[in-house]
This record gives structure tokens, sequence and C-alpha cells, in this order.
């Protein structure tokens, strides 16, 4: 471990030495080959930057960073046997090395995060040392995020077609379903048919705005062999925000066994998602069959129109219906359960204010996006 200048000589200097915190109001400078070592509380409340030198975060004990300014340091070492808290967050300009400790952030205050700066890195980064909580990055095209939670290194790697000005991540050992940290509810319930289970042991919050793919791991405790019996089957998915709902990410490559590996996704845009995690893929047909329906529109609310409850796992369907010669009565992109008994397309259809005749007509339905086609029948029966 570097030598270093402890804190407690600086406090001695500036008449602070019974004081459990150190307060920077303004008259503190790192310069180049300096040295600080805080085994105490920072609380900065003006601007600390154009430093240079080595700050260094010691001692048994929590440290905590607080104040209405983000301190802007040089090089940082970790070597604690508690945790650095952040209340504000912390910019490095060249490197930080970690070595026991970690760096904790408010996961609920995302806009508290440790930030790497342009050409900033690190090194050491352990189970035992590293970010308990968000990390940022400026004007990166690559970036491994050196996250996790308490107990263990959970990276993420981010390789992007350009350069994205800011990007974020942080690592959650949380139930999608029912998060205990995150305040958003991601329901494994809404997803396409090509994704079986979804994973409820973790998932990560990545914002990237260029094109962009992701490497990730699991271990042990991601308990893959819940999702699928095949390592081959696992994909990567993301919680689309303007769908809300899971889809399926795409997968460039996936290596390991069900209790350790990695895959590469393929390219997407990172903040269309709010979370992302492991799932299984499946195969729809073999999950999804369609039935023969009675339509009885009479108003007692039994059947009063063509319900297809299947219809909801495709995001782009179309669904036309014909009578028994042939003639195309009803068609709708997406359907709505708009299908009541009336034709809703311009042909010979006689009496068509009256509604259709009773009787046997045939449905064919395509989920476009699934690559799956049913057909089937459907009767017509108004009980008049």
């Amino acid at each position: 471990m570097k030598n270093v200048l402890a804190i407690f000589a600086i406090l001695l200097s500036l008449g602070l030495q019974a004081q459990s915190a150190m307060h920077n109001t303004g008259n503190i400078r790192i310069h180049e080959q300096g040295q600080i070592g805080f085994h105490t509380n920072l609380i900065n409340n003006t601007a600390f930057d154009q430093n240079l030198g080595l700050v260094g975060f010691y001692g048994s004990n929590i440290i905590s960073v607080s104040g209405a300014f983000m301190p802007i340091f040089y090089d940082i070492e970790i070597a604690l046997d508690q945790e650095v808290q952040l209340n504000t967050g912390i910019s490095v300009l060249n490197n930080t090395n970690f070595i026991e400790g970690n760096i904790a952030t408010p996961r609920q205050q995302q806009e508290v995060y440790y930030n790497f700066l342009d050409e900033a890195d690190y090194i050491g980064e352990t189970d035992f040392s590293k970010v308990d909580g968000y990390v940022t990055a400026n004007n990166v095209s690559t970036m491994e995020f050196p996250v996790g939670d308490a107990t263990q290194l959970r990276a993420l790697t981010l390789v992007s077609n350009t350069t994205n000005k800011f990007v974020k991540c942080a690592y959650y050992r949380d139930n999608v379903d029912n998060p205990l940290i995150s305040t958003q509810r991601f329901d494994t319930i809404q997803k396409p048919m090509s994704v079986g289970r979804i994973s409820t042991k973790e998932f990560w919050h990545l914002e990237a705005t260029e094109n962009s793919s992701i490497q990730i791991s699991w271990n042990p405790d991601s308990d893959l062999a819940a999702l699928t019996d095949n390592v081959a089957k696992i994909i990567p998915v993301g919680w689309s925000i303007a769908r809300g709902s899971w889809v399926n990410l795409g997968t460039e490559s996936v290596m390991g066994d069900l209790e350790t590996g990695m895959l590469i996704s393929r390219n997407f845009v990172p903040s269309d998602y709010a979370a992302i995690t492991f799932a299984s893929a499946s195969k729809p047909k073999d999950l999804l069959t369609l039935d023969n329906y009675l339509v009885t529109p009479n108003g007692d609310g039994v059947n009063d129109f063509l319900f297809i409850e299947e219809l909801q796992r495709s995001q782009d369907h179309m669904l036309r219906i014909f009578d028994r010669n042939g003639l195309k009565v009803y068609e709708e992109k997406n359907y709505t359960n708009g299908f009541t008994g009336y034709s809703n397309v311009n042909n010979l259809v006689i009496n068509r204010d009256q509604g259709l005749p009773d009787g046997i007509y045939y449905y064919i339905v395509d989920m476009y996006d699934l690559k799956l086609s049913y057909q089937g029948y459907l009767y017509l029966e108004r009980k008049r």
C-alpha cells in the first residue's frame, strides 16, 4: 500500500482535530505527488477539483462522503474494513485502486454515483472491493462496470458501436417481480411466447444511448437451473420501457454451464430498457395452441365477442375471418376483441347492418413476431 499523509495531520494544521468529519469549505487542494488519507467522514460544501496526487480511504469504520458539491479526485485508493458510503457522488480523473472495502451508493438516489471522467480507469476489483451501487462513465464506447452487491462483484461489460457521452450501470440482487430496492416492478408474466422463465434472482440497470452489446455472467447464486436444463437456451432479456414488457435481446454467444458462465448479447440500445436479466428461450409452437370458439352477441355478458386469449402474447398479429364460402367478412391487425358478429370489410355481405347470419365461420391468425400461423373455426349464434 502506498505511504500516505494521514488526514489527522491536515486536521491539526487546520485546527479541526476535534471534529468527527472533515468539512471542506474551500481551503484544500491536493498538488501533484500529494497524498491524503481519509479516516473520517468528508463533508464537501464547495468545489473540490483541480486535484492531483492520491486520495485514500482507510481504517476500520464506515466513511461517508456528503455535502453540496461532488469532489473530483485524481487517483483514489480504497482499503478499509467497512465501506465508503456516498451521499454525494465522487468523480475520478485518472485511476481507482480497489484493495478492500466497497464504495456504496444509494440505489434509490440514482443521481448519486461513482463517476469515471474521460479516460479514467481502475484496477483490483473483486468480491471484496467494488461499487455496491451506481457507476457512471463519460465519453466511452467500451466500459466494464465494476458493480455488484455487498458481497459479490457482478460486472457488466458494455461494447458500443460509437461513443456514449454518458453511461450508467448498477447491479440489483433483487426479485424483478417484487423488488425491495427498485421502485418499479417488472412483471415476468408480460413477455412474448418466445421467452420462457425469467430470472427473479438478479438484474442490472444500464443506460447508454448508442447501439451496443453487453457481456454478463452468472454463478451458482444466479440459479439458472431453475430456468432451463440446457445452457444453450439461456438468453438475455430486457424490460422494454416503450412496450411495458420483457423482450429477448438476442444472444451472440453463450459459454459455460448452468453453474457458471457468461453470455454476449446482440446489439440493442440499453437506455430503451429499464432492467436486464437472464431468461430461457422457449418454442412458442410447443406452448401455444388456439381453440375453436363460440360467439353469442346477445348482451348477456357471455361470449358477446370473439376472445382469443393467446393473442395477448403477440405484439404483431393479424386476425381474418371467412364465411363457409371463403368470403372474408372481418379483418383486424393486432385484434382488440372487436368481432361481435358484424363485418368490417368492403365486400358482398348481404344486410350488413343486421349482422352476419348464424353459422360456422373460419378464422386465420398470423403472429408475425412469433413466426406462427393458426386456423380454426368459430360458431356465431345470436340466440334471438
